[in-house]
């Protein structure tokens, strides 16, 4: 037999069974209700369904048949007029007949303190929610190598011991069935110190224009929660709840497709998966936000890294410490690490929790698609998500109230995360406003000085000074090497002294003598000095222009005069040539 898909919607005098059953045999179908029971067949569909109100035969039922839909209508009357019905959209919940249920196990050993489970606890009893302390004893040997317990509600143990190469890239706990809660604590407080880096949190903290972009998004659940506030005054607040939170074709149909059933829970594993529902949640939001709500392949990680339950298989006493584990994990494991992301996921978290049973669900159906998609993380939804999603629908809107009360009142400071992030913050504005005070000294002092000193400065003139002096030296220096060179017979002169308009002659006494074209231009050896031939050196770059006015070329040559005792010409020695005037 398959299961239709159905809907329920009510008014104040009638209940309202929508159930699509294409492909039906619609001429022989059958209908049965009464009191909470409802059944409906019509081949190959059988759908029943346990009411959470009665409903009687009275001659008003009415039915119809959607023959383009494949959808029969069934209107029931109520037995209460005027009776809200509560949880219609717990589709799953509905599913199966409700029977006596009790906690207290099969085989019970005398004398034994009996256990309290979830079917027998007493819903006018107050709920508590403050820390049970119960004194130290001491931990047996023989104890030591049983297996420990994890999942919800912790009635899971083995699991990852036969799914550990599935499970090391999804949970950071090593060998959870063999270490306790405590040692596991231990671990997850020093992985977290461990992987702290001051640097990336620094860095979110003084650039966060992309974290407060991301506190702008507007989740689903603030409209919701803003209109819960405004009809608040004007019907029940259950009802407010089953209006304003629906669920998707695809959320229907996977509330469909869970196994109904019970869970035997004493009252501290009862309270554990309370907690465990608020981590999740934070983790949920967090997520929700930095990706604006639309899902991609960092979603799974990010919602089991900052869950310690998902992640470590924690197990918690009080809201506190919950809140405390998620700050840490935030600003140390995701892109966004910054403490406004801790606090927007706490308010979030609020949130939902006041919409109700619904608003969760779907919170909870959407983080097991998100597991689900992602190989190897939908393991979790074994573990965890899958028994939530059937849990919460049948969990005491009264206790979930109780859970939003002492959630509000807790209140989380960067302090209590023990990271140190007030002091890392302290001495990174120290430094900021040290740097900029330098920057802005060192602008003031560029700006002053072309103002306070227009005059040049005598440092500059020690400058000019030097380099003066350093010129005179090296001229004294090149003319030493001229005369040298000179005196050497022979030696040719080479370098910027000689110009294609002039040359120079050594005479008898070993002077060197400029000629030129023109017999004006040549100095006499009297004048020709260190002081003559630096004259002439610079003449013949300076004067070029002149020489090329008056368009008189020289000619010259560079020639060793012989000793005036030698008209024979000895070896060696030649005479110098006559000028020839070329206009003769």
């Amino acid at each position: 037999m398959l299961t239709p898909a159905f809907e329920l919607s009510q008014d104040p005098d009638f209940l309202t069974v929508a159930i699509r059953v294409p492909y039906a045999r619609v001429s022989e179908f059958d209908v049965y209700f009464e009191g909470v029971d409802f059944k409906f067949y019509a081949k190959p569909y059988f759908l029943r369904l346990t009411l959470p109100g009665r409903i009687v035969e009275n001659g008003n039922e009415q039915g119809s048949y959607d023959a383009d839909k494949g959808i029969f209508t069934i209107r029931l009357p109520k037995e209460t007029p005027g009776q809200h019905f509560e949880g219609l959209n717990m589709l799953t919940a509905l599913l199966a007949p409700k029977k006596s249920r009790t906690a207290k196990p099969l085989v019970e050993e005398i004398g034994a303190p009996e256990t309290s489970g979830e079917a027998v606890e007493d819903d006018s009893e107050e709920f508590d929610w403050e820390i049970e302390q119960t004194p130290y004893e001491e931990t047996p040997e023989g104890a030591l190598n049983l297996q420990c317990h994890y999942g919800f509600g912790n009635l899971r143990a083995g699991v990852v011991q036969r799914l550990q190469d599935e499970l090391s890239d999804v949970v950071d706990i090593k060998d959870p069935d063999f270490t306790p809660a405590a040692e596991r604590r231990q671990k997850r407080l020093a992985a977290e110190l461990a992987k702290f880096d001051p640097d990336h949190y620094l860095a979110d903290f003084f650039e966060d224009e992309a974290v407060e972009q991301i506190l702008k998004y507007n989740p689903w659940w603030n409209d919701a929660y803003s209109n819960m506030r405004a009809s608040v005054d004007q019907r029940p607040e259950q009802e407010a709840h089953a209006v304003l939170v629906s669920f998707s074709e695809e959320e229907k149909y996977q509330l469909r497709k869970f196994v109904n059933k019970s869970y035997l829970l004493d009252k501290k594993a009862y309270r554990q998966v309370f907690y465990g529902l608020i981590d999740i949640l934070l983790a949920y939001c967090y997520e929700i936000r930095v990706t604006e709500g639309e899902r991609n392949v960092e979603s799974a990680w990010n919602i089991r890294k900052l869950s310690a339950t998902l992640c470590w298989f924690e197990t918690w006493t009080d809201v506190r410490e919950i809140l405390v584990s998620f700050g840490r994990r935030v600003v140390c494991y995701p892109l966004y690490r910054h403490f406004k992301l801790v606090m927007k996921a706490y308010r979030d978290t609020v949130k939902i929790l006041q919409l109700g049973k619904s608003a969760v669900l779907k919170c909870l159906l959407d983080i097991h698609r998100i597991f689900q998609e992602n190989d190897p993380a939908y393991i979790l939804n074994d573990l965890y998500i899958s028994d939530y999603c059937v849990w919460i629908q049948k969990a005491k809107s009264k206790k979930l109230a109780a859970l939003v009360e002492a959630l509000k009142e807790v209140s989380l400071t960067k302090a209590q995360l023990g990271l140190e992030l007030e002091e890392l913050e302290a001495a990174a504005l120290l430094v900021q406003e040290e740097e900029s005070s330098g920057k802005t000294e060192r602008s003031v002092s560029t700006r002053d000085t072309p103002h306070s000193s227009p005059e040049p400065s005598d440092s500059e003139d020690s400058g000019s000074d030097s380099t003066s002096s350093s010129d005179t030296a090296d001229s004294a220096a090149e003319l030493e090497d001229l005369r040298e060179s000179c005196s050497a017979p022979g030696a040719f002169l080479r370098g910027p002294f000689l110009g294609a308009s002039s040359a120079l002659l050594e005479d008898d006494g070993g002077a060197c003598k400029y000629t030129g074209s023109e017999p004006s231009e040549v100095a006499p050896p009297s004048e020709v000095g260190p002081g003559g031939l630096l004259a002439s050196s610079q003449a013949a770059g300076g004067h070029r222009p002149l020489i090329e006015e008056l368009e008189g070329p020289l000619r010259s040559t560079l020639q060793i005069s012989p000793p005036e005792d030698s008209a024979t010409g000895s070896h060696g020695n030649t005479t110098p040539a006559v000028p020839r005037d070329e206009g003769n």
